[in-house]
């Protein structure tokens, strides 16, 4: 479960990487207020840096979430690659799997999950969050198409469609708050529900 951000100023930055301290401290300052509270200002007291560091390394607030919403992405992948390896050789389960770390990255990060996929701040026409949004999508894709290449043909783009929108619906619904019964279930007994709604809307 996602520990809470705190209000207050993060520990004050002393060395190492500037640039990764932000985004970290951005990545709270999100969590815990919004896109609607969440300003350079705001990100640089709570890394404990001067206010024109922020603008320094970003330009201004929407460079900054540009660059939030690309190390979402590249987490997101990593996440769910970690997820994916659970599911062993099998290109079915993997992709079930891949699905359920979909899910748990929204729930852990929801404001993140918002920005990545809902919010018209991030410029996407800007290269690495381009390149971190595809290859995303592209990680999905790839499981897809293992599951269709077992199967013995290929995956028609519109089945790799489907099966995203049911696991992001799904991601989306429990990062809001919107699936209660679901989200109120113990872990266990949420990810086999889970695990079933994904099965069955896999590639056949």
């Amino acid at each position: 479960m996602r520990q809470e951000a705190t209000d207050g100023p993060a520990r004050p930055y002393h060395h190492g990487d500037l640039r990764a301290a932000l985004l970290a401290a951005a990545a709270a300052e999100l969590e815990a207020r919004g896109i609607e509270a969440f300003s350079l200002r705001s990100v640089a007291k709570r890394a404990g840096v001067s206010h024109a560091a922020p603008a320094h390394h970003f330009g201004d607030v929407n460079g900054l979430l540009t660059a939030l919403a690309a190390e979402g992405f590249r987490r997101f992948v990593a996440h769910q690659a970690a997820r994916e390896d659970r599911g062993g050789a099998d290109p079915a389960a993997r992709l079930v799997e891949a699905g359920l770390g979909y899910i748990a990255f929204a729930r852990a990060n929801p404001a993140l999950f918002r920005l990545m996929f809902a919010s018209d701040r991030p410029d996407f026409g800007e290269p690495a969050l381009a390149a971190a949004a595809e290859a995303a999508f592209g990680q999905l894709a790839d499981a897809c198409a293992a599951v269709a290449v077992r199967r013995g043909g290929a995956v028609p783009p519109a089945e790799v469609e489907a099966t995203w929108g049911i696991v992001h619906g799904l991601a989306d619904l429990l990062a809001g708050g919107r699936l209660k019964r679901l989200a109120a279930l113990p872990e266990a007994e949420r990810e086999a529900e889970l695990r079933d709604i994904i099965a069955r809307g896999l590639p056949r």
